[in-house]
């Protein structure tokens, strides 16, 4: 007599597809996460051959619409002394540095340094990119 077995139904996953997609998603996001602008604010920095490297406590942005940015918070050009002194007081060195677009009125940079002066900067730098030295 024979007796009749039970049929083994072999249940498996396959994660083999699982480990692609997860794969093809890290690559993805890695790439991407390259591509973030730092910072949020669009500006253009004029070239120098001299440029080098400084370190940054308090910066001033100027956007190519003439707007103020004081560490990327935009802020009236009226109440960037104020604002700049309550910033001075905070930081040990007190310098200020202005990132301005090439494209900006001259006399509005000008304003915006007397302004750091006038709040108490020790130090005022302008911003440039390291170029070639053919100036555009």
């Amino acid at each position: 007599m024979e007796f009749e077995r039970r049929k083994r139904i072999s249940q498996h996953l396959d994660i083999a597809p699982l480990i692609d997609i997860v794969f093809l998603l890290l690559i993805f996001f890695m790439l991407t996460a390259n591509f973030i602008m730092q910072p949020g604010i669009k500006i253009t920095l004029p070239q120098a051959r001299t440029s080098q490297p400084q370190e940054e406590m308090v910066i001033v942005f100027i956007s190519e619409d003439n707007q103020i940015y004081l560490n990327e918070k935009q802020i009236d050009i009226d109440y960037l002394e104020d604002a700049l002194i309550a910033r001075l007081q905070n930081v040990q060195k007190k310098a200020v540095v202005i990132k301005a677009d090439k494209k900006i009125d001259l006399g509005l940079a000008v304003r915006v340094m007397d302004m750091a002066k006038g709040a108490g900067a020790e130090g005022l730098s302008i911003s440039t990119e390291k170029g070639d030295g053919n100036v555009k």
